[in-house]
């Protein structure tokens, strides 16, 4: 900030006659640094700052509890703006968490309704409810919402439990958010709870393949589909290798991993995940009225949990992983749920799910490369939150926030800590970050066009495996050093090209994102203001030091501020003020395509 001290030189006086002096030692915790500012004049380079000139001396930091709470904000959040940091400022991160943990749900599906009526009202022949229409209510919510840290744990289960609109689920609106909705609904709830609702939606029956599932039949040479069995397995819980309490790896003596499952395993688990159907029919003329086995998603309604058909189910016993379910040659629908719902708890309990679990939820939370001991400190509240239970992720996702080394200091002691912000959350950010206005007061985003040119966007995963593994290594220095970033799997020529354009967009062309629905004399978009940023726009100094706490979190390089100060100060002309609006989105450009907002500790 090109401080100075006008008492410099009195201050090196004051210190030399204290180191000569015969005056007894004595310990002090009120110095210059952490209190000690009496008699001390701090003036400012920027008239827009003087005033905090003090906070450099007097140990309470130049707006670091502010960058502190931003970077709290952008682990917890998809997005934030100057309102929610105060609101964290003033209730401390323990208790706001509580309350945000408190907060009402905001779920996508009703949304999502009135959105399709109020297409569907003014066009009888327009197609949906589909992915689009998901599209537009996950923006809508998310952009107009307050239970922010819900909304990104949800966000971060949909990456774990992965269904996607990369197959025919892109065609049905109400079941894509539907299924997103668990997350929302459960992600203070019980992980248990969650496994027994995806197991059972329409949208997982669908895209793994287990509605409808038949019971082995020999003679046809029919057998039951092995997707959801060893998917849950390998992804939802307990994962391809035997884990010790901390995530490490347990190995054989002679050094090999030992697997957690075989393919038998894989083959008698799917044996429990047969004769599930539709519960409910979709009101469509020309499908079935009552509910069957057999009957295919098209017909049902895809909002409504799978029921069991228990004349469908596999007969006799099951073994998986030591566990047996001894089995019956004749099932009542109960009868056979109960199986189900046997190995999802068999599943719950196993000792591997909770530092599996708890380990993905801390990469999509707070860093990439967490310690072991940082692992077993979460795992170890999964496994029992202090009251008993297990599965409780309200506590787990205080646990993971509020850990030490998530912290700010922690961070900045790790080379490792730092990752790179997903696309999605470099979007999320910017679009909380600033005031806006909509041309029809509503934030329907198609999302298509970032998908296209990033590879991400909410619900659009290439696979059940994710936009990335979370073991995956980038070729180079980090490889080398054992660290892994998952998110450097979506990040190549294209698509680095590709934000680039799409912040061009957003700031220059002030076009942050548009439905379908608009035509050329009617739009349908949203824009960014920034009459406040224009007001402090003539000091660049004052500009960059409030984006850098808002988006940066007080970690800009001085390379990124020295290039900042040369271009903002060249973009300046005296025929009009229209410079300020101009300075303002180079800034926000310049600072959101820099390595400091995308990669951040």
């Amino acid at each position: 900030m090109g401080w100075r001290i006008n008492c410099l030189a009195g201050t090196a006086a004051l210190i030399q006659l204290l180191s000569f002096s015969s005056v007894k030692a004595q310990k002090y915790s009120d110095y210059l640094g952490a209190g000690h500012a009496d008699g001390i004049k701090v003036t400012s380079s920027s008239p827009a700052v003087s005033g905090s000139g003090h906070a450099t001396i007097n140990g309470s930091g130049f707006h670091a509890a502010r960058m502190e709470a931003t970077r709290f904000l952008s682990m917890a959040t998809l997005g934030f703006d100057d309102d929610d940091v105060d609101e964290l400022l003033s209730a401390g991160q323990e208790a706001w968490l509580a309350q945000q943990i408190a907060a009402k749900p905001s779920e996508i599906l009703p949304v999502m309704r009135v959105i399709w009526d109020e297409i569907y009202q003014k066009d009888k022949d327009a197609f949906g409810p589909y992915a689009l229409h998901f599209n537009y209510a996950w923006w809508q919510t998310n952009l107009t919402n307050k239970d922010l840290v819900r909304q990104k744990v949800a966000y971060a289960l949909s990456q774990i439990l992965v269904t996607s609109i990369n197959s025919d689920l892109g065609g049905w609106g109400e079941c894509l958010s539907s299924y997103y909705d668990i997350f929302i609904r459960n992600a203070f709830g019980n992980y248990k709870d969650i496994l027994t609702e995806v197991t059972l939606h329409p949208a997982m029956g669908y895209y793994l393949s287990h509605l409808n599932n038949p019971a082995e039949d020999v003679a046809r040479n029919i057998h039951p589909d092995e997707n959801y069995a060893r998917e849950i397995m390998q992804l939802f819980t307990i994962g391809l290798v035997e884990l010790n309490a901390d995530g490490t790896v347990k190995h054989h003596a002679d050094g090999r991993e030992i697997p957690t499952y075989t393919n038998e395993d894989i083959k008698q688990l799917a044996r429990v995940f047969t004769g599930l159907g539709g519960s409910k029919m979709a009101n469509i003329s020309w499908c079935p009225k009552t509910p069957e086995f057999g009957i295919h998603i098209y017909c049902l309604d895809k909002t409504s949990p799978l029921k069991m058909f228990g004349w469908a189910h596999q007969k006799g016993p099951k073994e998986f992983l030591n566990f047996r379910l001894p089995g019956k040659d004749v099932y009542s629908d109960d009868e056979a749920m109960r199986e189900v719902t046997a190995a999802i708890d068999f599943l719950f309990k196993h000792p591997n799910i909770a530092p599996f679990i708890s380990y993905r939820l801390i990469q999509r939370l707070t860093t990439s490369n967490p310690s072991p001991e940082y692992v077993g400190r979460v795992a170890a509240v999964f496994a029992d939150n202090g009251q008993g239970v297990r599965g409780d992720l309200g506590a787990v996702v205080s646990a993971i926030l509020l850990d030490k080394e998530a912290g700010w200091e922690q961070a900045w002691e790790q080379d490792h800590a730092s990752r790179l912000r997903e696309p999605m959350l470099r979007y999320t950010q910017l679009s909380r970050a600033f005031m806006k206005v909509a041309d029809r007061d509503r934030y329907w985003n198609n999302g298509y066009n970032y998908l296209d040119v990033t590879r991400q966007h909410v619900m659009a995963a290439p696979s059940v495996f994710n936009f990335y593994l979370p073991d995956y290594q980038p070729v180079g220095d980090m490889a080398g050093m054992g660290l892994v970033a998952p998110e450097f799997k979506l990040h190549n020529t294209s698509t680095s090209v590709g934000y680039i354009n799409a912040v061009h967009a957003w700031t220059f062309w002030n076009s942050l994102m548009y439905s379908w629905e608009g035509s050329e004399g009617n739009p349908d978009g949203v824009r960014i203001l920034t009459n406040d940023l224009e007001a402090i726009a003539d000091d660049s100094e004052t500009l960059i030091n409030r984006l850098d706490i808002l988006l940066v979190h007080g970690q800009l390089s001085q390379e990124v501020r020295n290039l900042l100060r040369n271009t903002l100060n060249a973009m300046f002309w005296t025929s009009n003020q229209e410079w300020r609006y101009w300075r303002v989105r180079l800034a926000i450009y310049l600072i959101m395509i820099s390595p400091d907002y995308n990669c951040v500790k």
